[in-house]
């Protein structure tokens, strides 16, 4: 717990000023959290980023988080179809290669630049629209989690899904739920609903019941995936933490709901 405390400390300290700068910092930085996370599934999965189908995975959540068409001209930035051509090159491969690098062993590369490049734009977008938006989702994330932690420590008794994740309750669920609507409730009551996230302040507390429970969802999706490649983190990049998938597969989901349902 000692070593868990200082790392989330020494992370806040260095990943707070940027979330306040936003900007090309903010950018920046998730797109080389977004690499990190593909070096964690391909490391998961015994394969190695520095091969082909990992330098072009990487490129491809990079071209997702940043305004790369935006820099370069001004005209309209469309990321979707710039990430686009890493999937026609790992496709193109299958024909240089005969087929012996077939559409299977491409569409792993593909869904992890997809997962960890759509949850990072968003979380950047998040920012762009606003901080008070971001921090929001942040709160609604880290809410649930620490609500979810502590209830479950000291009430669970009903596991919630024993085959992904032994050690989550269904109370510890609920907790976590509980948690993020307060934490909504007293933030919203400081930023009103309308005025910053497009929905009246009732519609966001029934969003914020939606975004922990995909939250919660998100964890368990991490969770499956290690349970299948039999690792028990991610990484190790941060001590006593885990790795960056470890701590921000919940908001790879929430924040791109946020932005779907127009909360920015």
């Amino acid at each position: 717990m000692r070593q868990r405390v200082i790392t989330a400390v020494v992370a806040l300290v260095i990943f707070l000023p940027i979330v306040y700068v936003g900007g090309i910092a903010i950018e920046v930085t998730a797109a080389l959290l977004a690499v990190v996370g593909v070096y964690e599934l391909f490391r998961m999965k015994g394969l190695d980023i520095v091969s082909f189908e990992g330098i072009i995975s990487a490129i491809g959540a990079v071209f997702l988080v940043l305004p790369i068409m935006d820099w370069l001209s001004s005209g309209e930035n469309n990321q979707f179809l710039l990430f686009y051509l890493t999937v026609m090159v790992l496709l193109g491969v299958s024909v240089i290669s005969k087929n012996t690098y077939t559409i299977d062993e491409a569409g792993f590369p593909v869904i992890v630049s997809l997962y960890v490049g759509v949850g990072f734009q968003n979380f950047v977008a998040a920012r762009m629209e606003s901080l008070v938006v971001l921090i929001f989702g942040l709160f609604i994330v880290w809410a649930t989690d620490i609500g979810a932690y502590m209830v479950g420590r000291k009430y669970g008794k009903n596991k919630l899904w024993p085959e992904i994740s032994p050690n989550k309750t269904i109370e510890g669920a609920i907790g976590g739920i509980i948690s993020a609507v307060v934490v909504a409730a007293i933030y919203l009551l400081l930023f009103p609903g309308k005025e910053y996230f497009g929905h009246g302040t009732l519609v966001m507390i029934l969003l914020t019941i939606v975004f922990s429970v995909v939250g919660q969802f998100g964890d368990l999706v991490e969770s499956a995936i290690k349970r299948h490649y039999d690792v028990k983190d991610s990484g190790n990049i941060l001590p006593g933490h885990g790795g960056i998938l470890d701590r921000f597969d919940s908001l790879l989901f929430v924040f791109p709901l946020m932005h779907l349902l127009g909360v920015f």
